[in-house]
């Protein structure tokens, strides 16, 4: 099978993603988290703040305030116990027990890792993985990498103006075990929800961040220690008391980068010992392939990636009512954030929460590899919906233009029908459901800009903003859930975005929703 068949399929044919006779072995299934044995271990306060109400000023970096960051980040924070439901498919019924993170995952496996680079008083210099089971730190290797650092992520980021970097990676058994070849899909969602995630954390304690996706893998994979035939890096993300434009740095030549070889000659090689459970790990060849046609050995020059998606806008402009700071509680978004299910009920949503909403998901300025100081994805990828009984606003399928703080309608009536239709499980009921939102971009998934890598990338970036829009409703009160169970080309009908090149990269229906039967504790000191 060609690498762009497997896109093809991941995308509009899941079926053949995930074939009917992958049968899952739940009595081997992985952790949900890495754990590392045999190294240093640094725990980490678990006093952590219940309310981030506002940007903070931003505090020396320590080690109880970066817990706190890596916590709200990617921290267990609830165990919860769904009653009457079976445990695993075609076992009994009974509890479930399930431990989750601020952040939403497929089937909630989190094959995403966390590690991080970190230079701040209190700590030995070195790079940790975040042992999110403990909320504590494991050492991997210790020394200052600031140079090193800077010159694998093509000297764009002056890691010595930064008290350290988080690093992204994925673990492909994690949800391969599940989902099979369609993990490949989910997996660069599930890292960008956590990049957005920690994102919005870091700034509400003040820090500045960017976010590089372009790096020599074998490189970082090599200081991280990491397998690359069962783990590897997908962003990095530097973090500074520093304004952005003071470390950043866009452009860059093309003889300026080194390579991943030479890279790697100057650290020794570490292996260090983790645990996943799983005792039989089959093989995922085509996940392997295309890790390998995404590697970089350097990084490449600076370029423009993709078209902006406002020129391509049609439609008659509706403006939303004045654009305000939305300004929210995100400890306690992050605790009310629930995927509602069969749990989404009818409910009045106004257009003063619509445009709420919008406005706190759109994603502010940060620094990027792609675009550089003041980029935004919003030029890769938009935000569209099928909008229904919002009082002030006429029923039908619209693009949000951000920058305008509008929305285009593109056509109008009631489309709860087609995409109810266009769903693969009865896992939600969209009749229920104000607000259906759809996550779009490139059909050719930035092929042309980034090669293999495009795709990565360009789930990445749907998941921030996946995560910007379930915080933002959260605040709201109401419940977002993230699906991958619709027939893309059905929805993208909906939009006419086919004959533009687009498609629907991920659909997020939002609204009212009632409790559900569970029970549930937080996780916290």
């Amino acid at each position: 099978m060609s690498l762009d068949t497997f896109l093809h399929e991941l995308h509009f044919d899941t079926d053949r993603a995930r074939p009917p006779e992958w049968e899952v072995d739940w009595e081997d299934a992985p952790l949900p988290y890495k754990l590392y044995r045999g190294l240093p271990q640094i725990p980490l306060a678990a006093d952590v703040p219940l309310s981030l109400d506002g940007r903070r000023a931003p505090a020396k970096p320590e080690p109880r305030t970066v817990g706190y960051v890596l916590w709200y980040s990617y921290g267990l924070t609830r165990a919860g116990q769904s009653a009457h439901l079976p445990v695993f498919p075609g076992s009994s019924s009974g509890p479930l027990l399930l431990y989750r993170r601020f952040v939403p995952s497929g089937g909630a496996l989190y094959p995403s890792e966390l590690y991080v680079y970190l230079r701040v008083e209190g700590l030995p210099a070195g790079v940790y993985h975040y042992d999110a089971a403990h909320h504590r730190l494991i050492l991997l290797r210790e020394g200052c990498f600031d140079s090193w650092l800077t010159r694998a992520l093509g000297n764009r980021c002056d890691l010595s103006a930064c008290f350290g970097a988080a690093f992204v990676s994925t673990v492909f058994w994690k949800n391969f075990f599940k989902y099979h070849n369609f993990s490949y899909r989910l997996q660069g969602l599930d890292a960008g929800a956590l990049i957005g995630q920690l994102q919005v954390v870091a700034e509400r304690f003040g820090y500045a961040s960017g976010v590089c996706f372009q790096f020599p893998d074998r490189a970082l994979n090599h200081l991280l220690g990491l397998p690359e035939q069962e783990e590897s890096v997908y962003a990095v993300i530097p973090l500074s008391m520093e304004p952005a434009a003071s470390w950043f740095h866009a452009r860059m030549e093309a003889d300026e980068a080194p390579a991943s070889a030479e890279l790697c000659r100057e650290l020794p090689a570490i292996r260090p010992g983790s645990f996943l459970r799983s005792r039989k790990i089959r093989a995922y060849p085509d996940l392997i392939r295309m890790n390998e046609a995404s590697r970089l050995e350097s990084v490449p020059p600076s370029r423009p990636a993709g078209t902006p998606e406002r020129s391509s806008l049609q439609g008659g402009r509706l403006a939303l009512l004045p654009l305000e700071t939305c300004v929210y509680d995100l400890a306690s978004a992050c605790r009310n954030r629930v995927s509602p299910d069969l749990d989404f009920m009818a409910g009045p949503v106004g257009l003063r929460q619509l445009s709420g909403l919008l406005s706190g998901t759109s994603f502010p300025a940060f620094a990027n590899d792609l675009d550089g100081i003041g980029g935004e994805p919003r030029d890769r990828i938009g935000l569209y919906g099928c909008i229904h009984g919002v009082d002030g606003l006429p029923d039908g399928a619209y693009a949000y233009d951000r920058p305008a703080h509008a929305l285009r309608q593109l056509s109008g009536g009631d489309h709860r029908l087609r995409l109810q239709q266009g769903m693969s499980l009865d896992n939600v009921n969209l009749y229920q459901v104000p607000l259906c939102f759809h996550v779009v971009g490139d059909r050719s998934h930035l092929r042309k800009a980034l090669g293999y890598r495009g795709y990565r990338i360009q789930q990445m970036e749907a998941g921030m903003l996946m995560q910007r829009l379930l915080l933002a409703a959260s605040a709201l009160g109401l419940g977002g859930h993230p699906l991958l169970g619709y027939d893309a080309a059905h929805c993208d009908a909906i939009y006419g975005l086919d004959a533009r090149g687009k498609t629907c990269l991920i659909q997020i229906p939002v609204g009212p929703y009632r409790a559900k039967s569970r029970l549930e504790a937080g996780l916290h000191g």
